[in-house]
């Protein structure tokens, strides 16, 4: 009993200062949100940050890891609802480009995490969704809708596509006017795997 309470109170312990911290960091950005603020949104004190997190960076990457996830939970539902799999394939990827838009993404995902974690391609969620469109190339490749090309290499080409689009939105001074230039010739690319008639 007294293990699993324990158990709860971490949890509950880390989930709170996840929560400042996502609103913080939304907000001010990382190197603004300072520790002291966070703990006391969070009413807990940085010794806990320390124990659950590491530090500020740790914590970061707990915030980037979350919403990875909700990201992650609605691309699958834009692919899922698509017409066919090579749709639901572009309708995601296209999605995820246009998500870069949404402020708490903009700021956390695609400028503060690259600025303090490195480079988002090398990211742990990154090699999952890899594997992913590997997998569904592949699938594709295998059901004729795409050429017979490398699945590995063209899962790489497409998400390096999408994730520099979204970088470029979020670094842009007009990212609307940016993020329909990045999607009409994101479609052109994808186009080119598919297969052609005759």
């Amino acid at each position: 009993m007294a293990v699993g309470r324990r158990a709860q109170m971490m949890e509950e312990t880390r989930a709170k200062l996840i929560r400042a911290a996502r609103k913080a960091f939304a907000e001010k950005g990382y190197a603004a949100a300072s520790m002291d603020d966070l703990t006391a949104e969070a009413g807990l004190t940085r010794g806990a940050l320390y124990h659950n997190f590491g530090d500020k960076k740790g914590l970061l990457q707990a915030v980037i890891d979350q919403i990875d996830t909700e990201m992650l939970a609605r691309l699958r539902l834009v692919r899922d609802r698509a017409e066919t799999p090579w749709l639901g394939l572009l309708d995601e990827t296209i999605a995820y480009i246009e998500m870069a838009l949404e402020p708490e993404i903009h700021r956390i995902m695609l400028l503060d995490g690259p600025a303090v974690l490195g480079d988002p391609s090398q990211w742990p969620n990154q090699s999952a969704c890899l594997r992913t469109t590997t997998q569904t190339i592949q699938a594709l490749i295998d059901d004729g809708t795409v050429r017979p090309v490398d699945a590995e290499a063209a899962a790489r080409l497409l998400n390096g596509a999408a994730l520099n689009a979204a970088l470029w939105i979020a670094a842009a001074e007009d990212p609307r006017a940016v993020l329909a230039k990045a999607i009409e010739a994101f479609r052109h690319l994808a186009a080119g795997l598919l297969q052609t008639e005759g």
